[in-house]
């Protein structure tokens, strides 16, 4: 095989182009077989590998700096920059990250796993590299679904604004590659990277400066000559007229041609966006599988065997809000996450009451406020991490303006596999903090109902926290509603006092029963429902009938649900023993759920020991 030849980018400059499409196969057999194994993204990563070894091929990383959007799909890249072998532990524990780790390769030049950041990191390397008189290329690779994202945008008005020479490969994998893409546009794409015709162009151009009188004019007329043709030909005006020299588009799965075309980008020393085609199903083995539907796969080993009664808390809130359309008036907004939110079958039922605005989380959430304002009320769900990116938003356009809108913050707590950057452990941090907002984490689905049909109910300004798991749920059950700041007593003991906030309670309730069974100590179990506002009253029984105070949250300690209480004591002077089990200050690794939990000691196990030891310890 070749593959087993291929330790670094270097190694692929000594292949035929016949060889480099053989090993395309190979890798993408390769991916297949690991991503049907251990889960991952597949769709995206298959459809770049022909792009991935065309551009290392002409490019030299990481001398050259070769910057992916997201990274999921850079698993080509991890393969033939020496993470051959280590790739059969993708996504694993302690195995490489499904997205790019600055700290994990020399070749992965800037982490990333949140979307439309790799122009602005690039331009950033190109600035210094002109600082400091260097001579190496830098490059953007970013998706269409990463250039719905504003950022994208930012980067380029400012790439183009400096007129920096670095090259942004936009991959438009929106549709494949057809007929529409046009002779014509693919006559002037070869012109307008051929050599020969850019330094005639850069010849003219200067020697049109120097007619005296006459220069402004014809250098108008040359510009506006050749944007007119680009403009009817292709669909790079825009970027034109960012400034920045638009190439393309061209097929990103003919490694020949984009051979030609990169060796060409390379000599120009202006901002280029090339424009590059691929087909995401192209390099899918089944034919039968669906590029959109197959973008990433749970994976064998991830696969478990579950209870028929139990589904992921996504499809409870998409089941509940098609449950609740018919009566109530709301509007749903996502940023890019139809299908991961669970809210399609709504969005297929009520198309005048949905939209998805791209990967664009502060556009959705002011969006959202827009909606408010005019009288109908918003829910927004977006997963935990990228609702990190509209913080601003929230307090700004909703809590200022004491605006209702209820967030449903999805994938709240650990994830799993995809690691660090898609960890949902900030929101009780950051959400916590915003006057107004009510913040809430159920313990399962039929909960998740009662308080997203208490917020619509009720026009509030709220946020509803939930893990990416599985669920209890009866569809058929009517929802009630929920008192604000009530909490609710699961278990009734006299030894010590646990609060647990939504996804935590099923495992409190755990350690609870074994605490009981095998060291007849018992517990007073609480569901902390409600992060903020706290139900007081049950917050100042307590104090007087336990000695210690127990809280655990899947969430970042610092900020907190359990430094809530402690601010609660503290501001009434309460004399307390609270002892806060959650997330430390650090990011946490990827793994499954399980290993991560056990690893931070948020298992019942843990929990159960650490009871255990503090109990003892006092009748020391």
């Amino acid at each position: 095989m070749l593959l087993n030849k291929i330790n670094s980018p270097e190694d692929l400059k000594k292949l035929t182009t016949e060889e480099l499409y053989k090993l395309s196969d190979e890798i993408s057999q390769y991916i297949h077989d690991v991503v049907s194994d251990l889960g991952g993204h597949y769709s995206s990563p298959l459809g770049v590998v022909d792009l991935t070894l065309a551009l290392n091929y002409v490019y030299s990383p990481p001398f050259d700096k070769i910057i992916w959007d997201v990274g999921h799909q850079a698993y080509a890249h991890k393969i033939i920059t020496g993470r051959r072998d280590a790739f059969k532990k993708l996504r694993q524990k302690e195995g490489i990250s499904g997205f790019l780790k600055i700290d994990e390769s020399e070749y992965d030049v800037f982490g990333a796993g949140h979307a439309s950041t790799s122009i602005s990191a690039a331009l950033g390397f190109a600035h210094e590299r002109d600082f400091k008189k260097e001579k190496n290329q830098v490059l953007s690779i970013i998706g269409d679904g990463s250039m719905t994202g504003g950022l994208a945008y930012e980067g380029l008005n400012n790439l183009g604004y400096h007129r920096t020479q670095m090259t942004v490969i936009l991959n438009d994998n929106s549709l494949s590659i057809s007929k529409s893409v046009g002779a014509l546009s693919k006559y002037l794409m070869r012109i307008s990277t051929n050599p020969t015709y850019n330094k005639l162009r850069n010849e003219l151009w200067n020697i049109s400066g120097k007619i005296p009188n006459f220069s402004k004019h014809i250098r108008s007329f040359i510009k506006k000559t050749e944007g007119s043709v680009k403009a009817y030909l292709t669909p790079g005006s825009f970027f034109e007229e960012l400034g920045l020299r638009y190439i393309g588009p061209i097929n990103g799965h003919d490694i020949d041609e984009m051979i030609k075309v990169f060796s060409s980008v390379k000599t120009m020393n202006t901002p280029v966006l090339l424009h590059v085609y691929t087909d995401k199903s192209k390099k899918i083995l089944q034919p039968e599988l669906d590029a959109v539907k197959y973008y990433s796969l749970k994976g064998i080993k991830n696969k478990s065997s579950k209870n028929n009664s139990k589904c992921s808390f996504s499809s409870v809130l998409g089941e509940s809000l098609s449950q609740l359309a018919p009566k109530y008036n709301f509007k749903c907004i996502t940023a890019a996450m139809e299908l991961g939110t669970g809210i399609s079958k709504f969005a297929q039922n009520y198309k005048d009451r949905y939209i998805d605005v791209g990967i664009a989380e502060g556009h959705a959430v002011t969006y959202a406020a827009g909606v408010s304002a005019s009288g109908k009320l918003p829910i927004v769900p977006i997963y935990s991490t990228f609702m990190q990116r509209a913080f601003d938003n929230i307090i700004h356009d909703f809590a200022l303006q004491k605006l209702p809108g209820i967030f449903c913050m999805d994938r709240a707590g650990l994830v799993g596999n995809d690691g660090p950057t898609h960890h949902g452990v900030f929101d009780i941090s950051f959400m916590r903090s915003i006057p107004r907002l009510i913040v809430a984490a159920p313990k399962n689905g039929d909960e998740l109902y009662d308080l997203l049909y208490t917020g619509i109910k009720r026009n509030l300004f709220m946020s509803i926290r939930y893990p990416k798991t599985n669920t209890v749920f009866n569809n058929t059950r009517k929802p009630e509603i929920i008192k604000i700041g009530s909490w609710e007593k699961i278990a009734d003991g006299t030894d010590l006092c646990i609060l647990a906030t939504g996804s935590m309670l099923e495992i409190a309730e755990q350690s609870v029963n074994e605490l009981h069974q095998k060291y007849n100590i018992k517990i007073t179990l609480i569901n902390a429902r409600f992060i903020k506002p706290l139900d007081e009253e049950i917050l100042m029984d307590i104090a007087l009938r336990y000695k210690y105070i127990y809280t655990i949250e899947e969430g970042l300690v610092s900020g907190g649900f359990g430094s809530s209480i402690l601010e609660f004591y503290s501001k009434r002077k309460v004399s307390s023993n609270v002892i806060i089990k959650g997330i430390d200050d650090d990011f946490t690794e990827h793994g499954t759920r399980k290993e991560l939990l056990r690893d931070l000691n948020l298992d019942y196990e843990s929990i159960t020991k650490d009871i255990v030891n503090i109990l003892t310890n006092e009748k020391k």
